[in-house]
């Protein structure tokens, strides 16, 4: 992601994106097709979200409660609902969700589809499994699709994360959070510790030069 980001800061580079996304763009995995729109994180040119495709694409959802917690484009929650999973997909970008309930449509899934600020419109919920793509550059936001990389200068995002995280990280609940080589791992890890939050390391996998982390979240 380090390399991704460097690269987009180049001005041709940047400017050849930026004209890429005037328009919506199609992105599929696996007989699931989703529109994303500019405003919305794009797994076309990142790799967490192909990551964590292949890793569910593994586990048994039929008949589970799942949540994905900032889901985006929306395609892990429809390709969990493909795996009968049933499904609650959340948000704050407005966009991401009108775009997601299209595509729900168009690929005969159904989602509960919610826009929450991590779990505020989630209270008294309980799922068997969390799945969690997070913004981890230190950085304060300016726009809505900001959001999606940028955690605060401060780390805000987490500190805000995992008070609230605890309470749902119950014994038979399986919750996972892919991280990069490039964040301020131990940093987040210190963070989530302050809420007896633990992070163990279940999957490793190594893309285009770039390490992706997929750690299980629980209660220490």
């Amino acid at each position: 992601m380090r390399n991704f980001i460097k690269k987009i800061t180049h001005p041709f580079l940047k400017f050849g994106l930026k004209l890429y996304y005037l328009k919506p763009r199609t992105f599929c995995y696996d007989g699931i097709c989703v529109k994303v729109h500019p405003d919305v994180f794009p797994p076309h040119l990142t790799l967490s979200t192909t990551v964590l495709l292949d890793f569910i694409k593994e586990k048994e959802l039929n008949n589970k409660t799942f949540l994905e917690l900032g889901c985006g484009s929306g395609i892990i929650s429809l390709f969990a609902a493909k795996k009968g999973a049933n499904v609650t997909a959340t948000d704050i970008n407005t966009t991401a969700l009108e775009f997601l309930s299209e595509n729900a449509k168009k690929n005969n899934q159904k989602l509960e589809i919610f826009k929450s600020d991590l779990f505020q419109s989630l209270p008294n919920r309980t799922f068997d499994c969390i799945l969690i793509n997070p913004p981890y550059y230190p950085k304060n936001p300016k726009t809505i699709k900001e959001q999606a990389w940028f955690c605060g200068e401060h780390f805000e995002y987490f500190e805000a994360l995992f008070p609230q995280l605890k309470n749902y990280l119950i014994p038979s609940n399986e919750t996972f959070m892919i991280l990069s080589e490039d964040c301020e791992l131990e940093k987040i890890k210190a963070i989530a510790s302050k809420s007896d939050i633990a992070f163990t390391l279940v999957l490793e996998k190594k893309v285009v030069g770039e390490k992706n982390y997929i750690f299980t979240v629980t209660s220490s």
